[in-house]
């Protein structure tokens, strides 16, 4: 079967999902959503830096549902439920790295979510933009030890290469110091991962009495001149190190973490990892380490090329997901209640 598909934006994480689309054999683009003006009647290839594809973008939502498409793919950086609403009211399904794993966050946008879902017989899943697919890592790991006491995810990167500075300033990059509500500015930028929580408690069967959020930070010494014209003074944020714990009763039993930094100037000095490191503390306990590298191949210019194999594994998990949530019942899935993804029409042969 070939799955007809939309894409949703052409911005960093969209560029990337288009690039997937075209290179896996089961699916096919069939139109492309574009959310600035300038964008409207380009080429999607053109927008995403590969050859044309004979797919023009546009900000004609009845046209993009006209099509019939079997999925959305969903990559603004925070979920318009009006739009979602919209969508699968249509009976159209939708995958998303958008900040959506169970919807819990979008308070009464939920329940809309949910019934546009019955209305259109649509399903919608979200791979989660941070930590994301860690979180299938972690549930499968959990299911290798006979007793889980404590599920930990780490997600450590220097972020200075990255051009993205609106997806930065909500978690506290670039406030003073000592700004006051700092800690409730990290709060609601990475709210994300209260659902990650809640996730990964669903998976091993409890209910969480509590979720907490802690953050520690670290500044500047210097002027930092970043990519997109940003500018972080000294003395201001340039290290975050965010910590959500989910609680059975005094107990921490789970713990979603972020360690971004911007730079070698920080105090003070964090010592980091570079990757993704998911614990399970139980019997046995269990530690897996993903990092991942250019191929052989690879052929990189621009330090956008780099930053663009990032993006993939950002990107890849919702498309791999396509053919589970178009065969899955109308609702919300996550990975506790689809079957293992299968990652088909990508081998390279």
């Amino acid at each position: 079967m070939t799955y007809r598909v939309v894409q949703w934006t052409t911005g960093n994480v969209g560029r990337k999902s288009v690039h997937a689309v075209v290179a896996n054999s089961q699916l096919k683009l069939v139109g492309c959503f574009a959310w600035s003006p300038d964008k409207v009647g380009r080429d999607a290839g053109e927008l995403c830096g590969i050859e044309p594809l004979g797919v023009r973008a546009t900000d004609d939502v009845d046209a993009l549902l006209a099509l019939e498409p079997d999925c959305v793919v969903y990559d603004p950086m925070f979920a318009n439920v009006d739009e979602l609403v919209r969508i699968l009211g249509a009976g159209v399904n939708v995958v998303t790295t958008s900040e959506f794993v169970t919807g819990h966050r979008l308070g009464a946008g939920r329940d809309r979510i949910i019934e546009a879902c019955e209305q259109g017989g649509s399903t919608i899943f979200g791979s989660g933009l941070n930590p994301g697919f860690m979180q299938l890592f972690a549930i499968i790991t959990a299911g290798m030890s006979d007793r889980v006491d404590r599920i930990s995810i780490v997600e450590s990167f220097d972020t200075t290469i990255y051009n993205s500075p609106d997806t930065e300033r909500i978690m506290g990059f670039g406030y003073p110091i000592d700004q006051p509500d700092l800690r409730d500015i990290t709060e609601r930028g990475s709210g994300i991962f209260r659902e990650a929580v809640l996730l990964l408690a669903d998976a091993v069967g409890i209910e969480c009495d509590e979720i907490r959020c802690d953050a520690e930070y670290a500044e500047t010494t210097e002027d930092l001149e970043l990519l997109g014209g940003w500018h972080i003074a000294k003395g201001c944020v340039a290290g975050i190190d965010v910590r959500w714990k989910g609680f059975v009763g005094e107990r921490e039993v789970v713990e979603v973490r972020g360690v971004w930094t911007k730079g070698q100037s920080l105090e003070p000095t964090w010592s980091m990892g570079f990757g993704y490191d998911v614990t399970v503390e139980g019997r046995p306990t269990i530690r897996t380490t993903l990092a991942f590298e250019p191929p052989p191949d690879f052929v990189g210019e621009t330090i956008e090329d780099y930053i663009l194999l990032g993006l993939t594994i950002t990107a890849v998990p919702a498309i791999t997901a396509i053919p589970a949530v178009v065969a899955a019942p109308p609702g919300i899935a996550t990975y506790n209640n689809l079957p293992l993804l299968l990652p088909r029409g990508v081998v390279n042969v």
